[in-house]
């Protein structure tokens, strides 16, 4: 038998192939050459499709699990302009996956951190930051100057919110989930095949589906996954190959199995025009319990002067920890009790929760400590609080006062 490529094979099929998404920018200097070498050989990029990765601006969401090898490989291959939306900093929990920050960064804003990362990997790509919370109010104007972004964000709302912008504005975009060990990736455009409301019509059940986290993530997972979407965007950004527009990739890292499902536009579906209130799509929350957990918040400091008040028998109250057993185990405040926050929402916990006795929630940052604080106040529970931020707060001031 004559000797073959998987290439080979790959390409004596008929694909329908979209045009390159990016004009050719200027000539490739010597350097640029060098650099991208192993690129430049492939006939399939050379370098009119290198040219094309300099010439062009992609945006990612977020600097975490799927946004650090993301931005790592984008740079690699001399993406020439990256822009990066987060608002976070490095915590410790995240290196065990989030690899584009190290241990000097815990504390640092993941945009700095990132950037100063990207610039060792590629000092020619420019780094664009965008300190910001993304919502409807900043996702066009956001979006605007990027030819195609990369989602990797771990709530419903902010995907949501990513289709209808992307779809307004006639762009691409590469979508990557995450949860424990399970991956997807997809490559959605509304202007020419399905978005994710196609795959997605209808958000899951508040609640139903639980965060990184919430649920836990396996960290190779992140790069299994990252590798995917930027794969994507240089074949979106090259014209290289079949993308996975109308397919969706599925994987298990548990058993090492790749699974592809079609997807179909959806041709009844309303055009997509404006954003909307995204939280309030995804229930999570709604609007008036959104007003009850905003307006009965307590600070790190309160809780502090509470607890101090209660050993000394100036205060009575029961601080309670809705987040899950495992998390109770790797961190948590002293006098907590645990119960978890699906025993709270469904009532099977209520019987154990005493009543006429003031209540202070909490959970990781806030979110489930809110959910925890609206079905309390559901079945009558008055003088109810949660932390505001959570543990996170919480840790983090303690470690201030004990540096």
């Amino acid at each position: 038998m004559e000797p073959f490529s998987l290439n080979q094979i790959i390409y004596k099929k008929d694909i329908d192939r979209l045009p390159p998404l990016v004009d050719l920018g200027r000539p490739l200097s010597t350097t640029e050459l060098e650099r991208y070498s192993r690129h430049i050989l492939m006939p399939q990029i050379g370098q009119e499709g290198q040219q094309r990765l300099r010439n062009a601006r992609v945006l990612v969401l977020g600097a975490g699990g799927l946004g650090s090898p993301v931005l790592m490989y984008l740079a690699a291959a001399g993406i020439g302009t990256l822009g990066i939306i987060d608002d976070d900093t490095v915590e410790l929990s995240n290196l065990q996956r989030q690899v584009i920050h190290g241990v000097s960064d815990i504390g640092r804003s993941k945009l700095e951190s990132a950037r100063a990362s990207i610039a060792e990997i590629n000092p020619g790509v420019e780094v664009i930051l965008h300190p910001a919370r993304l919502d409807s109010s900043n996702a066009l104007e956001l979006f605007a100057d990027y030819d195609v972004i990369l989602d990797g964000a771990d709530n419903f709302s902010t995907r949501y919110l990513v289709n209808d912008a992307a779809a307004i504005l006639g762009k691409p975009y590469v979508w990557g989930s995450i949860l424990r060990f399970d991956g997807q990736v997809s490559v959605f455009w509304d202007k020419h095949g399905p978005n994710y409301r196609d795959l997605y019509p209808e958000p899951p059940a508040p609640g139903s589906v639980p965060s990184c986290a919430e649920g836990g993530v396996f960290g190779m997972l992140c790069a299994s996954i990252g590798a995917m979407m930027v794969t994507e965007a240089v074949k979106l950004i090259t014209g290289v190959g079949e993308t996975l527009l109308g397919r969706l990739l599925v994987f298990d890292a548990l058993t090492s199995r790749w699974r592809e499902m079609s997807i179909t536009k959806d041709p009844e579906a309303d055009r997509i025009t404006e954003l909307i209130n995204y939280e309030m799509f995804c229930g999570l929350p709604f609007p008036e319990g959104q007003n009850i957990a905003a307006d009965a918040m307590i600070s790190v400091e309160e809780l502090r002067h509470r607890l101090a008040g209660r050993q000394s028998g100036r205060d009575d109250f029961v601080l309670l920890d809705v987040r899950e057993p495992v998390e109770f185990d790797i961190a948590r405040i002293e006098g907590s009790v645990l119960v978890p926050l699906a025993g709270i929402k469904d009532g099977s916990s209520l019987a154990g929760v005493p009543r006429g006795v003031p209540l202070v929630l909490h959970c990781k940052s806030g979110a489930r400590s809110g959910q925890a604080l609206e079905a309390f106040s559901a079945a009558g529970y008055t003088d109810v609080v949660h932390l505001d931020g959570g543990i996170d707060a919480w840790l983090k001031v303690e470690t201030r006062m004990r540096t």
